[in-house]
Formats: structure tokens, sequence, C-alpha cells
């Protein structure tokens, strides 16, 4: 899906990020002054222990308190500040990402079939957003700070600083080690996780059929298995992780104990001050905090990160979108040289190099047996599939050369699995179109002679309908969906199994609504089992094996191959 060797390999993610290193370096900035004033407090205890409370001067003990006050004051502005900057930089990240995640995430199903499922990138992109605006990118930028914490503890007494160094490298030992045990559960518990959600969404989306057939038992015992491998990986990363967590802070405080206790033996032998050794204690627990706090949030960065990684290869071929010279729709003709194509998860063809030319107005019905690769060719022929070999070109031009909404003004398409979407029967039946106008909605659904019984509905056209319509019959389902492919009368239709679900009634409005279609310059395409599906074309192609078996006039296959075809199982 993404070629690693590519020059534009997670470009759009690279892209998003890079317009981020001016708000991070102001970020970092604000962080040098927070960092700056979190030496406010060791220094207080300093001068209260070795000044104040040696000269008994509460003036002095006024004067400091006061100024400590003020610093403390600006330090919380500027912490609260650099919070705010960095959800705005998630929100950023989401702003420039979202909209092509959501896009990819739509054709990941159409690239990689079922593996698809597992693949998120809209929740990856989740991910990354919710850590960036965290509270883990400031402990981050609180990191290089240490070692001049570390610094000043030396400077109080070498002693003091060995200990207090010694003390970091084994926290950073074990934050290596929480890594390297963490990260593999870590991506499985990711994982397992990606594969129990799809087999809710499996569940949701196959309903009826469940319900039905009885099925709920035995999908339920697959969850329970995909949930019970997610919450043994989730288990083993969240052990690790809260392992290394709960040492690191214990061996934190730990330190901080050790520091005190070696600056009381440094105290009583004269080496330093009661208030260099509070301070440094406090300096030493400042230090470290940072590092606390990362690991604190590590399973955030873990996730962010694998997201992150994800991102790059989902998007990895997207760019941002670029004007593109506005073709003018298509109106002439589709030609197909010799195609080759196949469903999605397939890498050997199953329809094997399909050609033909149809003009304005006419009409094609595909017929063949099961499994003959009609259907993958209907997928084809409106740019579903990609094809393997060969091209498909409307008026010369092939499909990739129009952006998507443009190739909304001249396709129709009325898959043989109906899907209809959250909202009303006219968003459905508008495709969701901002400018749809009321008058294209009811022409379109005259035209699939739905429109009295549009009306007849509780809130006619205004009824909401569900993501699987469930609130409709079969038969309406489809002939809504029939009206969605011919809204505003495109000039390329095509339908699979366009009658599946009608009775005598819905096939008369289908065979009206193709005729009609032919004469407004349509061309036509109709996928059927049923020869009641193609009474309205005038020519047939007979799909075999994925090969063009028989293409000509109606009449002329009819006489010569339907028969034949019938006792090979073609209805």
């Amino acid at each position: 899906m993404v070629d690693k060797a590519g020059a534009r390999h997670g470009s759009v993610v690279s892209e998003a990020l890079r317009s981020l290193r001016a708000a991070l370096a102001g970020t970092g900035g604000l962080s040098l002054l927070i960092n700056l004033l979190m030496l406010t407090g060791p220094l207080f205890m300093l001068q209260v222990y070795d000044r104040v409370l040696a000269s008994g001067s509460v003036p002095t003990l006024v004067v400091l308190g006061g100024l400590t006050a003020v610093l403390f004051i600006f330090f919380g502005l500027l912490e609260m500040l650099r919070g705010r900057i960095l959800a705005r930089l998630g929100q950023r990240v989401d702003a420039r990402l979202s909209a092509i995640a959501y896009r990819v995430s739509n054709r990941l199903p159409l690239m990689l079939g079922q593996r698809g499922e597992v693949v998120r990138p809209v929740q990856d992109l989740d991910a990354l957003r919710h850590f960036l605006s965290g509270a883990g990118p400031s402990a981050i930028f609180d990191l290089p700070w240490m070692p001049v914490y570390l610094a000043i503890v030396y400077l109080f007494h070498p002693v003091l600083g060995y200990v207090a160094i010694a003390g970091a490298l084994v926290i950073c030992a074990l934050i290596a080690l929480n890594e390297a045990f963490s990260r593999g559960p870590a991506a499985e518990a990711a994982r397992e996780g990606a594969l129990r959600s799809a087999h809710v969404e499996t569940g949701r989306r196959n309903a009826e059929a469940v319900r039905a057939m009885g099925m709920g038992e035995a999908l339920k015992t697959r969850w329970e298995e995909a949930n019970d491998r997610f919450l043994v990986k989730q288990r083993i990363a969240t052990d690790r992780m809260t392992l290394f967590g709960s040492t690191i802070k214990a061996f934190r405080f730990l330190l901080q104990s050790t520091i005190l206790g070696v600056g009381a033996w440094l105290a009583i032998g004269q080496e330093i001050t009661p208030g260099v050794m509070i301070a440094a204690s406090i300096l030493t627990s400042r230090a470290l905090a940072p590092v606390e706090q990362a690991v604190g949030h590590w399973r955030g960065f873990v996730t962010a990160r694998q997201g992150l990684a994800r991102l790059r290869q989902t998007l990895g071929d997207e760019t941002l979108a670029e004007p593109r010279l506005a073709l003018p729709l298509p109106e002439k003709s589709l030609k197909l040289e010799q195609v080759f194509c196949a469903p999605v998860g397939l890498r050997e063809p199953l329809v094997h190099g399909v050609s033909f030319v149809l003009n304005a107005g006419d009409g094609l019905g595909i017929i063949g047996p099961s499994g003959s690769g009609k259907s993958t060719l209907a997928r084809a022929i409106v740019g579903v599939v990609p094809a393997m070999r060969g091209a498909i070109r409307l008026d010369g031009a092939e499909l990739s050369q129009w952006p998507d909404e443009r190739i909304a003004r001249f396709i129709g398409y009325l898959p043989q699995d109906i899907q209809l979407f959250d909202g009303t029967i006219a968003e459905n039946i508008a495709r969701f179109d901002p400018q749809a106008r009321d008058e294209d909605v009811i022409e379109a659904a005259k035209l699939a002679q739905v429109h009295e019984m549009i009306v007849g509905l509780p809130d006619g056209y205004n009824m909401p309908i569900g993501g699987a319509g469930l609130t409709l019959s079969g038969g309406q389902r489809q002939r809504i969906a029939l009206a969605r492919a011919l809204y505003r009368n495109p000039f390329l239709v095509v339908l699979d199994e366009p009658n599946s679900n009608l009775d005598a009634d819905g096939e008369a409005a289908l065979t009206q609504a193709v005729a009609a279609l032919r004469q407004k310059g349509s061309i036509v395409i109709v996928i059927a089992h049923r020869p009641s599906a193609i009474a309205a074309v005038d020519t047939i192609l007979l799909l075999q094996e994925g090969r063009v078996v028989a293409l000509g006039p109606k009449s002329e296959i009819l006489k010569q191959v339907i028969a034949p075809a019938r006792q090979q199982g073609v209805a």
C-alpha cells in the first residue's frame, strides 16, 4: 500500500508535524521559564533555613515570601499557557489530518478487504491528538532540565551530586527496561483490541441475520474468545508498565530520602548548611519528577507512537489536496480496454480482458453464472476496485482524472448490498449533497417511482432512517437506493441486481427508469440474473469464468446464448 522507498512516504503526516515546529519552539521557550521558576521553592527554603532562621528577621521573611508568591503566580500562568498551547497543537494536527484520515478510512475496506477492518486511521489520529493535548509533552519538555538540576545539586556538594546522578542513572535504566519489556505487549494489546472491536461492528452490521438464524450465541463465543485474548494482552502490558512505574516512583522517594540523609550527615560535619540539605533534596526530587511523569504517561506515549507509525503507513501515499484542472463532465462514451480486475484482497484477476464501447443512450446488460465476475466488473467500472491492467475511460479520460465531488455529478451506482446512511430519506437520495435542490430529489424519486411511497410515510422525505434502513422493507430500501443512483440524471448508471428485492410493480418501475435514463442520454449498465431486469437494454454481455463469452444485440444473444446458459445455472 505504501512504497517505503518512495520520496513522499508519510508526506502528509510529516507536513502536519512540520507545521508545529514554530509552536513547539515557543513551548520550549516557555518550558525554559517554567523550569527557571521551579527553582523558586528550593531557593526560598535555602534562604529561610540559612538566613531567616539564623537572623530571626521577620521583615526578611515577609519580603522573601512576597517575592516567592509572585514568582509562583507567574509559574502557574506560564504552566497554564503551556497546557493551552499543547491542547491547540493537538487540535491543529487533527484539523490538518482528520479529513484525510476519514477519507482513507472509507477506502481501506476497498484496498485491504477484511484486513482493513483492524486499521483505523481516525482512532490513530485520536490517540496522537490526546497525547499532544495531555501532560505527556510537558514532561518531555522538562526532561532536558534534569542535568541542570543535578548540576546545581553537585555545586552544593560533590557527594550530593554523585548520589543524585547515580540515582538518575538507575531511573534511566529502569525507563529503558520499561520500553524494552512493554513495547511488544502494548502493540499486541492494541492489535487484539482492534480485532475485538471488529467483532462487535460485524455483529451490529449483520444484526438481522444474527437474530433470524440464531447465530447470537456462536458469535458471542467468538467475541468472548477475542475479548479474553485482548484482556490477557492488556493485562500483561499493564502489569509491566505498572511494575516499572511503581519501581521508579518508589526509587525516587528513596533517592530523595537518601539525599536528605546524606545532606544531614554533611551538615553534621559542617560541610553544608541545613538550608543546602533541604534545597538539594527538593532539587533532586524536581529533577526526577518529569521522569516519573513520563513513565506515568508511558501508555499514552506508546499508543500515540504506534498510532503515528500506522498513520505514516496508511496516509503515506496521501498528499494535501491540490487544485486540478476541471475536466468537463463526460457526455459521449464509456470505453473498456482489455480490463483485468479482481475483488478486494485477491492478487490474481477474476475478470480477464474485457473490452467494449458504449455511447450516450446505450444500455448494456451483463449476465452470467454466479462467481463469473459480474459484480467485480461493475465495481471496476465505477472505480470501486482498480483495474489491474487495461483502462476504463469516459470520453477518453480515466476516472482518476476527476475529483470525487465531480464524479458524484456523472456516476450513479446501485450496489448489490444496499446500504443507507443515518439521515433522512431526502438526504440519502441527495447523497448528502449540501447544495441539493428539492426538485432534484423529487425528480430522482419519481424516476424510481418511489415518490408516492415516500410521501405516504409519517414524515415523508424528512423521515429519518438508520444506517441499515431497518424501518423500511427490503424493496423500499432498494428503491430509495435506486433513486439515489438516479439523482441528477448521471451520465453513467451501473445497477447491480437492481430487482433482487422488487415485486412486479417495482420491476416495471425499474424498466421504465432505465428507459427514461437512456432517453436522457445516460449510459445504463445492468447486472442481472433475472431477464426482467434487462428488459430496457439493447445489448448483452455474457461472462463465464471472468471472460467475455458473448457480446452483441440482446435479441441475438438471447437466441444463441441464454438457453444453454440457463442449463449452466443462469436464471
